[in-house]
């Protein structure tokens, strides 16, 4: 509650035209770190003195910083179907999952027209992930290939993040970045993720380069000569 009323006292401040507003993240689920900031989703059509129909910036307010995500209706939607269409609706997760801070019947609306298309997961076509599968396939053979420490970490945690991502998709999940990619994958399978992850945080790059083959094959398999991007 101390931090609902502190986004009040912060609308009010910088945004006081905001019709719906909803603090995500660490704050909305109660497990804020000390370095934690306060995401917060704005929606009104009279937020912006010019003809902008969104913002995305950080604020300092009363000790805490803001990473606030502003928008006109308008703007709301494009910038939703934007996340939808790259698999990462990250403001449509705000606005679902997130708790209420301003809104009543209009935040209950915004959510109603949004959820069926977070629920429904992402659409990906056959040749998004062939194209996916051809990039680790690539990746992986990279991987073995390399016999420089760092190109081999540095090829092993982009080979980390792009399986990842297709193991999600393939299974119909919306993808994350940062630290939401690893909970994405623990929400699919924590047994798959530790199974992917384990020899990674161990070093040990043969065992990891076997895991992502396994998962490969899972998705389709390997696909290099012939596919054409």
């Amino acid at each position: 509650m101390r931090y609902v009323q502190l986004c009040e006292r912060f609308i009010i401040h910088e945004f006081p035209a905001a019709e719906i507003a909803v603090v995500g993240g660490s704050t909305a689920r109660g497990d804020r770190t000390p370095s934690s900031d306060i995401d917060l989703l704005i929606v009104g059509d009279d937020l912006f003195a010019d003809d902008a129909t969104g913002l995305a910036a950080t604020y300092g307010f009363e000790g805490e910083v803001f990473e606030v995500f502003a928008y006109t209706h308008d703007g709301y939607s494009e910038w939703a179907r934007d996340g939808i269409s790259q698999y990462r609706p990250v403001i449509v997760h705000m606005l679902l999952e997130g708790r209420e801070v301003r809104g009543g019947e209009a935040l209950a609306a915004l959510r109603d027209r949004w959820r069926e298309s977070l629920a429904d997961g992402p659409i990906v076509g056959e040749h998004e992930l062939a194209t996916r599968r051809y990039a680790i396939t690539d990746l992986l053979d990279d991987l073995r290939d390399a016999v420089d420490d760092l190109e081999r970490h540095v090829i092993a945690w982009s080979l980390f993040e792009k399986l990842a991502e297709l193991m999600l998709l393939v299974d119909g999940r919306w993808i994350g970045t940062g630290k939401y990619l690893p909970r994405r994958l623990r929400e699919l399978s924590p047994t798959r993720a530790d199974l992917l992850a384990s020899p990674l945080l161990a070093g040990d790059v043969a065992a990891f380069a076997a895991r992502v083959d396994e998962e490969l094959s899972r998705a389709g398999g390997r696909l290099h000569a012939g596919f054409v991007r």
